[in-house]
């Protein structure tokens, strides 16, 4: 028997099969997200051939670090909006059976190379504690795919690192937390506005008004805007609004501990102020140290700073 099927009735069927292939894309998609596709052991340089470690620690410190047979750092790729990004991953060699708590850094800065080895006395530090460490680098970075927008796409970078540490097995996604540098503080804020499930968040060195930023050095934010956004001009207020923790302080509904240099040239602590002040009005869980006469990432008293983030997150673990 023979059907006869309209014209009408074949266009709807042709439009209801596209959008199942649109659909089976976008699912696909959101699945692969977060699956790793390469991982391997990173190999430390030796102090004296590790590109500018002198500015950030001893030799002694360095090769604390590295040699402690306990841990071990490993370089992953995995896929975020079909792009092949890296992530950090410090842990302790002997994990099996075990379900850890975990510390999500979130780095400072644009677009860098390898920094595997700058962050080891760091990763060291927080490890001693009982914490895995999970470091996105965010696209465009030491080798990843895509173009850094520093608040835009890459913040799925970072969302994406939670399918990334559920598949890992030995991550208590119960006991999530951020820690955030400079940049890496205004995606944390994002982060948390956007709903990543951490107990409780860190930040040192934040900003918190992109405009405020901007403005504070316009010779010189005017080239990396060319470079990072160069639709500026027509999505300025978009830009502004998305990367600015101050302009929707309601959405800070974690604890966070807010830390900052008074000798912040980088910038300037009333962006950590003014944001505190914001959090005190809502009735917001918070604590605000200024480090007077330090500097933008805290580097006289960057074992305190450590050690008082390490303390609030184990404040917020839960049993």
């Amino acid at each position: 028997m023979r059907v006869k099927i309209s014209h009408g009735l074949f266009l709807f069927i042709i439009l209801i099969g596209l959008c199942g292939i649109i659909f089976d894309v976008e699912a696909a998609s959101a699945f692969n997200d977060g699956t790793i596709v390469e991982r391997k052991k990173y190999s430390f340089p030796p102090y004296e051939q590790a590109k500018g470690i002198e500015k950030i620690c001893s030799k002694e410190e360095y090769d604390r670090a590295i040699k402690d047979s306990r841990y071990e750092l490993e370089k992953l790729i995995y896929l975020s909006q079909g792009l092949k990004v890296v992530a950090y991953l410090y842990r302790p060699k002997n994990i099996e059976g075990q379900k850890l708590p975990t510390i999500i850094y979130n780095r400072g800065s644009y677009v860098r190379e390898d920094i595997a080895y700058e962050l080891a006395p760091f990763f060291h530090r927080l490890a001693a504690d009982g914490f895995v460490i999970l470091a996105p680098l965010y696209r465009g970075s030491d080798g990843g795919e895509g173009h850094d927008e520093m608040g835009g796409a890459d913040v799925n970078d970072l969302m994406n690192v939670l399918p990334l540490a559920k598949s890992l097995g030995f991550i208590d996604t119960t006991n999530l937390f951020m820690y955030g540098e400079s940049r890496g503080g205004m995606m944390t804020f994002q982060a948390i506005r956007n709903g990543f499930p951490i107990n409780a968040a860190a930040v040192f060195g934040a900003f918190t008004d992109l405009e405020s930023l901007i403005n504070s050095d316009p010779n010189r934010y005017q080239q990396m805007i060319k470079v990072i956004w160069p639709d500026f001009e027509s999505r300025k207020e978009e830009i502004i609004y998305t990367r600015s923790a101050i302009k929707w302080p309601e959405k800070i509904n974690i604890p966070l501990l807010v830390m900052h240099g008074g000798a912040d040239k980088s910038v300037d602590p009333v962006h950590s102020l003014n944001l505190a002040q914001q959090l005190q009005k809502l009735g917001k869980k918070y604590e605000l140290l200024i480090y007077a006469g330090d500097n933008h990432i805290l580097s006289r008293n960057q074992e305190d700073r450590d050690r008082r983030a390490l303390g609030w997150f184990k404040k917020h673990i839960k049993k």
